[in-house]
């Protein structure tokens, strides 16, 4: 019986889904004269749950009830909470189903397998009997089509095929499609899905419509074998790829629409191919393309990646190209994409680009072996389909298309390393027995994009447990929410400073010397003691901290003052009870006009280039000490540092604090201001008769080749 059951299961996968899931097939609780129409639904379920559970039954070749007995015994713990029963079987139906319609390879061109995802999420929102949402007075009519397509549908039973019956009005929430949408691997990744449902709802914010994720499952389904015939065609035979490379975009085949590679100030037009292991650039020759250079983006090179401004003959004019520079180049390569008007083009090939990197530096950082390594790396693909396929949907800007992949973007988001680390955690239970499934590679593998060598197989022997945990998150999930709720907080962070951005010198220095104003007044109020206009407050601030440097308490002061800024930031958090408080009032200087403007930062350059200047003196003259110049003056500073040496060995840091503060502290003292005085002026005297070093200004060597 198993041999025959074996045959059976591999004759069944090689048919078409419409013949797989045709009315023949009969749940194995039934009697051979037992119609599928009578199975009996599972009365905690809404009829929209029931007839997916029904759907998912005939798939799985079983009946609604011999799954839910199934998935009581499998999950014993989710019987007791009864509000979330008649999900939690949902979801336990739904992922047996999908995971065994995903292996037969046209799944994503069947649309009735759209349609049952689709209302796969419409039950996850209203699950239970009591959550029923069909409208009351909405009739169904059984006809809803030929006899002959009816007679062959899989998705539809008699029993519960009014609950079937979508309204094309229905759309699915977030939630329902972030749960359902990632146990199909093509549809969506669990990293990325929440950003792939708001590319797909751009047009109608928090509700996805049926036409749409149809239309963006067709276009997958079209890339995928695009994907398949482009291995195949003559541009596979042009280029060094070998077993496992698979070939994901090409840019530049096009004559009008050429990719220009830049190595100093040359330039040649020619085609750019990107595959999940390196870029390849053919420059156009006499009728064909040259041999193709390889950049290999799976070496350990220290390559980088970034956006560059290029022009002819070097200039940097256009924001308009991809540079990319490894330690195995001599020269950096930049990679111009020409277009119109702005840099949509190069933004889309700056992502992918990145996305391929990022995956092949994940894989070693962690050390992946190959199942691994292929399992990473068809995430990576399959997420560059997914972002291809939603710009031919809704043309969504290039600006999103680095947060479609999933390696791309835990690089650039707040615990985008703890999103990687519970990756790697996922990853390595691929490679136990009874681990989880390598379900991208096991995609690509079935749409006969082969991304193992030649020789490693595949193994699609079902596990025990799945990568999908019913009725609970799994840690990969959770990271990912622990990282949108940090991309939330920083989101809004970024909003408050976004609105704060004054425009004008004059403008932003009057607010920072607002925000600055308590330190300001502390150094006023410093330097009025300190001048000694009112003796009785500087000799009573001079007693002060002479009793606390000599009591010790100087080490206090510190922690005094962090404890005493904690204490007034929780009595502000109480006080305001989590609201605004009034914005800081600044007063505006007079506005300028633009010359004004430009003259004020003028001057200020003009500031700023004379405390350089001074800074550089400084420092020269320092050298001049330092290489004993002038000998005097050489011997002078040597002995000064023996002697301070010397008091730092021997004095303690709280004695020379207080030395230093009674120094700077008395300067204006009636009784030490006229010897203050004579002394700085002899160091000043002293310090003006210090020569600079020289230096010497050498022209920079010209690194730019001409070919």
């Amino acid at each position: 019986m198993d041999g025959e059951d074996g045959i059976f299961r591999r004759f069944v996968r090689q048919r078409s889904l419409s013949s797989l899931f045709g009315r023949g097939i009969r749940g194995r609780g039934s009697s051979e004269g037992e119609d599928s129409t009578q199975i009996k639904p599972i009365p905690q379920l809404s009829l929209v749950t029931n007839s997916v559970v029904s759907r998912c039954a005939r798939i799985l070749r079983s009946s609604p009830l011999d799954l839910q007995k199934n998935f009581e015994i499998e999950h014993p713990e989710q019987i007791q909470n009864s509000s979330a029963y008649a999900r939690n079987v949902l979801e336990y139906c739904s992922y047996k189903a999908l995971q065994e319609v995903c292996k037969n390879p046209g799944y994503l061109g069947d649309k009735e397998l759209r349609r049952l995802t689709f209302d796969m999420m419409l039950a996850w929102e209203v699950p239970g009997a009591k959550t029923e949402f069909m409208p009351k007075e909405k009739k169904f009519h059984r006809n809803l089509g030929t006899e002959e397509e009816d007679a062959g549908s899989l998705f539809y039973i008699d029993s519960t095929s009014v609950a079937a019956l979508v309204d094309h009005k229905k759309t699915v929430g977030r939630e329902a499609f972030c749960r359902i949408a990632p146990a199909c691997s093509p549809i969506a990744d669990s990293i990325t899905v929440h950003n792939l449902f708001d590319a797909l709802t751009s047009s109608s914010p928090g509700t996805l419509h049926f036409l749409l994720y149809e239309k963006y499952l067709g276009s997958l389904d079209k890339l995928l074998k695009a994907a398949k015939n482009a291995q195949g065609l003559p541009l596979a035979s042009n280029l060094p790829i070998y077993d496992g490379e698979i070939i994901l975009d090409v840019d530049g085949n096009i004559p009008i629409q050429p990719v220009l590679q830049h190595i100093g100030i040359s330039a040649w037009p020619g085609r750019l191919t990107l595959t999940s292991h390196a870029l390849y650039f053919e420059s156009l020759g006499v009728g064909s393309y040259d041999k193709a250079t390889v950049y290999d983006l799976a070496a350990d090179s220290k390559q980088v990646v970034k956006p560059d401004l290029i022009g002819p003959l070097g200039s940097r004019l256009f924001d308009k190209a991809v540079l990319y520079k490894s330690s195995s180049l001599e020269d950096p390569v930049s990679f111009e994409f020409p277009e119109l008007t702005g840099h949509s083009r190069r933004d889309y090939w700056l992502a992918i680009i990145h996305e391929v990197l990022y995956a092949h530096n994940f894989i070693r950082k962690y050390g992946l072996c190959e199942s691994q390594r292929a399992e990473a790396l068809s995430k990576a693909i399959i997420a560059i389909l997914q972002c291809r396929a939603i710009k031919e949907v809704i043309y969504v800007i290039p600006s999103l298309s680095k947060t479609l992949l999933p390696f791309s973007l835990a690089e650039n988001i707040p615990k985008g390393d703890a999103i990687l680390e519970a990756l790697h955690g996922h990853l390595e239970c691929i490679a136990k027995p009874g681990g989880f499934l390598p379900v991208s590679t096991l995609t690509l593998c079935r749409r006969g994009l082969n991304v193992m060598k030649k020789g490693d197989e595949v193994e699609e022997i079902l596990p025990e447990t799945g990568a999908f945990c019913v009725g609970a998150v799994s840690p990969l999930e959770k990271a990912v929410e622990k990282s949108i709720f940090c991309s939330g907080e920083a989101e809004t962070a970024r909003a408050t400073v976004e609105q704060v951005k004054v425009e004008g010198i004059d403008t932003n220095l009057a607010v920072m010397k607002g925000l600055l104003s308590p330190v300001i007044k502390s150094f006023d109020k410093f330097h009025f003691l300190s001048s000694w206009e009112d003796r009785f407050q500087s000799a009573a601030f001079l007693v002060l901290v002479t009793f606390i440097f000599l009591r010790g308490w100087f080490r206090y002061i510190v922690p005094v003052a962090s404890i005493s800024i904690a204490i007034l930031m929780t009595w502000h958090k109480y006080s305001s009870k989590g609201k605004l408080r009034d914005p800081l009032k600044i007063v505006a200087p007079p506005s300028k006009n633009p010359v004004e403007q430009i003259l004020i930062l003028q001057e200020a350059i003009s500031q700023v280039e004379m405390l350089v200047q001074a800074g550089n003196i400084i420092l020269l003259k320092f050298r001049s000490i330092l290489l004993a110049t002038v000998p005097q003056t050489t011997d002078r500073v040597a002995i000064a540092l023996i002697g301070a040496g010397i008091i730092f060995l021997l004095v303690p840091l709280e004695h020379l604090l207080l030395l230093g503060f009674l120094e700077l502290y008395t300067r204006e003292m009636p009784l030490r201001k006229y010897s203050s005085e004579k002394v700085m002026r002899r160091v000043r005297e002293w310090w003006v008769r210090v020569p600079a070093a020289p230096v010497k200004l050498i022209p920079p060597e010209d690194h730019k080749k001409r070919n």
